[in-house]
């Protein structure tokens, strides 16, 4: 095994670990923020390892490229949707609350 595919195999275990632990915190955290902040926050990162373990295998910069996009849309989108569903919560607890 080259020093490259060592580094190459670290990245994406540790991308799926990050799935993982951002997937156990889905389950085992007690209210919908601390879920939220663990999807957003882990598997960003996990993406973000998993897509470094790939781009050595791309076959051009294109498609390096595009990999790289492919990270931060779902960036974006994972920070949108939280934000989102926060306000919703905020605004669930407020009624409640005025209740």
């Amino acid at each position: 095994m080259t020093p490259l595919e060592l580094v190459q195999s670290l990245l994406l275990l540790a991308g799926c670990f990050f799935y993982a632990v951002g997937t156990l915190g889905l389950f085992r955290l007690p209210d919908t923020l601390s879920r939220i902040h663990a999807l957003t926050k882990v598997d960003n990162l996990g993406l973000g390892l998993i897509i470094l373990g790939v781009l050595p295998f791309a076959a051009s910069l294109a498609v390096a490229a595009k990999l790289v996009l492919i990270w931060l849309l779902a960036l974006a989108a994972s920070a949108t949707a939280a934000h989102l569903v926060a306000l919703a919560v905020r605004r669930r607890d407020e009624e409640e609350h005025h209740d």
